[in-house]
């Protein structure tokens, strides 16, 4: 059987690494904007202006939907929401440093740090009431000819005050998980493959495709 041509709406070095894991065995021949030559456009920066993952992630697999000239688009929205942060960075996750001069490795330490800053802040100030629970949330979304799909995933942990383990990308080093037995920067990649919200989301979105038809 052919295997189907799919594409993956993001340049995230660590996203890809981990979707191809997620997504191996599924059939699909995964591409990746870099690979079919799709220039970056100020449109495409802009592309995370709504309200919700859900707005969000449909945003990217449309836009790169239509950028591919029709292949059949996987796109996603994920964040961290720190329950203590009232819910923050939740949407904002990838920009909440406000470093757009950053990008990779760099913009991840400058996130990474204003959550230590802000963590530091709610401690100080409600230290009876402090909590450091937090969820990683996942909305995967598709796109094809048919139309759009969604689903949502989140895996409950607790954000720590120094990172451990040096994999993953994002908060990964300062989200602890017990579905992972450590912090998504120690899991191996083919257990975050299995357990991250990630994987839930695209896992669930997979069978609900199938379910139409649609894969």
């Amino acid at each position: 059987m052919t295997a189907r041509r799919v594409l993956l709406a993001t340049r995230s070095e660590g996203k890809l690494r981990e979707l191809h894991v997620i997504l191996a065995g599924q059939g699909f021949e995964l591409l990746d904007p870099r690979m079919l030559g799709i220039p970056e456009t100020e449109a495409e920066d802009n592309l995370e202006v709504f309200d919700t993952f859900e707005e969000n992630a449909v945003a990217k697999a449309r836009y790169f939907f239509e950028q591919s000239g029709g292949l059949p688009t996987f796109g996603d929205d994920s964040g961290l929401s720190v329950d203590v942060l009232g819910g923050e960075p939740g949407i904002f996750s990838k920009r909440w440093s406000g470093r757009s001069d950053l990008s990779g490795a760099a913009l991840d330490q400058a996130n990474n740090a204003k959550l230590v800053a802000r963590l530091d802040e709610a401690r100080h100030a409600h230290p009876s009431g402090f909590t450091d629970a937090a969820r990683y949330v996942c909305v995967a979304a598709f796109k094809d000819s048919s139309g759009e799909l969604v689903q949502r995933a989140e895996v409950e942990g607790r954000v720590l005050h120094e990172p451990r383990g040096k994999g993953g990308f994002g908060y990964d080093p300062y989200f602890d998980a017990p579905d992972l037995g450590g912090t998504f920067a120690e899991a191996s990649l083919e257990r975050t493959a299995r357990e991250s919200h990630r994987s839930r989301a695209f896992r669930a979105l997979i069978v609900a495709l199938r379910a139409q038809g649609r894969l």
